[in-house]
């Protein structure tokens, strides 16, 4: 029983004074030892000079690459005899081919059908309530009893005047 009380003050004694000075001092001389290290390096490095050099040379590169593919004549595949003309040129030949072509007439514009309002597949039973509630009950022909059918409404250019807009 002695020996568990006596790890137990072990275990929640303090540490001396000397020992929290020693780790601060360990502390304090990793931090010298790195300013030592790190302080008389250059704060600006040509390593970013010379990566934004090498990246303005590829762009040119690639630039003076695709300038001379657009504009000169030059093989793609001559075994195949694919070959390669300046982009002007190929936009002059295919306008100057569009032109000979006679424009094909456009087929008839079919004018979407006025959707009517979803039916149920097959009506439920009279004895089970319906999933959202209360609600009316739909016509055979697909509308609610509410609403007007398709020969009652009038377009906005009929001629019967509203009761509004009289003279």
């Amino acid at each position: 029983m002695a020996d568990t009380e006596s790890l137990r003050q072990v275990a929640h004694s303090r540490a001396p004074f000397s020992t929290w000075f020693g780790i601060v001092l360990l502390f304090a001389l990793f931090g010298v030892i790195v300013l030592a290290v790190i302080g008389p390096a250059q704060r600006e490095s040509d390593y970013e000079v010379t990566r934004a050099k090498k990246r303005m040379d590829n762009l040119k590169t690639l630039r003076e690459e695709a300038e001379k593919a657009l504009n000169t004549y030059g093989w793609i595949d001559k075994n195949k005899g694919i070959a390669r003309i300046p982009i002007a040129s190929a936009m002059e030949l295919t306008v100057a081919e569009l032109a000979q072509q006679k424009p094909a007439p456009a087929g008839p514009i079919a004018a979407p059908e006025p959707q009517a309002p979803a039916v149920p597949a097959s009506p439920a039973p009279a004895g089970s309530p319906k999933p959202g509630g209360a609600q009316p009950a739909t016509s055979p022909s697909g509308e609610a009893p509410g609403s007007p059918s398709p020969q009652a409404t009038q377009s906005p250019g009929s001629a019967s005047p509203s009761p509004g807009n009289t003279p």
